[in-house]
């Protein structure tokens, strides 16, 4: 499709031909590279970052580790499984926030619109720009450049006019890349792009669609908005505007998060407790880690739990003071699922969220000179 098409099809979805410039920088592997930069005996091995325990989890891979599948978010002992060699570093999480104010500094020397959305990665808008750079590929040069000079390591990142192709360009040239989707190819990138590499779109979401007959951008593009509405409710209409490249959203330099939360849907159904507590602790690293990259603190822990037959029943609590500890929040959690068992049916999806959030110290942002072209 040429560049008239694609125009034509984000103005039938009633919008019009996006004109910001988007850069999305994403740190390659944030924590094990900090290990690795800060270890010379690390460097050129497998590093996982978290508990090298048996109820330890994942919190990150270095690439020599994810050679093997070790993957965030991955039980210890699998990882150890995948990976015999593998070396596992305690996460210091004051350091990767004292890199990440580094990095922080440098985007403010360009644009005051950033977004973070962890310590490790950020959507900047340079729409406008405080150097003069005319070009949003050469700014992203700089940008990355610079976080190399200052604190030793890679970062990736990706251009695009909006938030969801910024975010996924930035993957495409991994590690130590970047990538650019201009408006005019847009349309035609998200087309041949499976949908189980959007942004957004899980693992349970894309067999989902897969059973739907969608399995690329162009499939579902075919599907009219009250067909997507009708089997995805709300997300219909947000997966019809991007099926054409169309994203809006804005680069918001303030976000207040009032919960953070992570679920997965299994393959197979959960029937026994050991297995529960395993799900449930690499779901509690990973919002866990969440809040520690945003610099907040919780008070509120809420268990989910879906079973096979689609009944949904939650589980909350809420402390005085904020969590401590990952293994209190987590402690919590499992003095929550333990009455659910011996369960009368499998359990489809299990979930933790942290709410009831706090910050130590708020972050503000403001704007700034003119770029023109990519």
């Amino acid at each position: 499709m040429d560049g008239a098409n694609s125009f034509r099809d984000l103005q039938q979805a009633g919008g019009a031909m996006p004109q910001r410039k988007i850069i999305h920088v994403d740190m390659d592997a944030f924590y094990a590279s900090v290990e690795q930069r800060d270890d010379p005996d690390l460097r050129g091995k497998p590093v996982a970052v978290g508990g090298a325990g048996p109820r330890g989890v994942v919190a990150a891979a270095s690439y020599e580790a994810r050679q093997f599948g070790v993957r965030s978010a991955m039980p210890s002992v699998t990882a150890r499984r995948k990976c015999p060699e593998l070396i596992f570093v305690r996460a210091r999480f004051d350091v990767y926030r004292a890199v990440s104010a580094q990095i922080r500094e440098i985007f403010a020397e360009h644009t005051d619109l950033i977004e973070p959305l962890s310590l490790d990665e950020a959507y900047l808008d340079v729409t406008e720009n405080k150097q003069g750079i005319g070009s949003a590929t050469e700014l992203a040069q700089v940008i990355r450049a610079r976080i190399k000079e200052v604190t030793g390591l890679n970062a990736s990142a990706g251009i695009s006019y909006c938030k969801f192709l910024a975010k996924i360009a930035s993957d495409l040239n991994k590690p130590n890349g970047q990538a650019v989707i201009r408006p005019s190819q847009g349309a035609d990138f998200v087309a041949a792009l499976p949908v189980k590499k959007f942004h957004g779109v899980g693992p349970a979401t894309a067999s989902k669609m897969a059973r739907l007959g969608i399995e690329t951008g162009a499939d579902l593009r075919a599907k009219p908005l009250d067909f997507l509405t009708r089997h995805f409710g709300k997300s219909g209409n947000w997966y019809y505007r991007i099926s054409r490249g169309i994203d809006e959203r804005e680069v918001k330099a303030h976000r207040e998060r009032k919960s953070v939360g992570s679920e997965d849907t299994f393959m197979e159904d959960i029937h026994d407790i050991a297995r529960a507590r395993d799900e449930i602790a690499a779901l509690g690293a990973r919002v866990w880690g969440h809040t520690c990259d945003k610099d907040l603190k919780a008070r509120t822990v809420v268990l989910k739990v879906k079973y096979n037959d689609f009944q949904q029943i939650t589980r909350s609590r809420t402390l005085q003071v904020p969590f401590a500890s990952q293994d209190d929040m987590l402690s919590l959690v499992n003095a929550m699922l333990e009455p659910l068992f011996p369960t009368p049916k499998g359990i489809r999806l299990l979930g933790v969220t942290l709410s009831t959030l706090s910050r130590d110290a708020p972050e503000s942002d403001d704007e700034g000179g003119q770029l023109s072209f990519w």
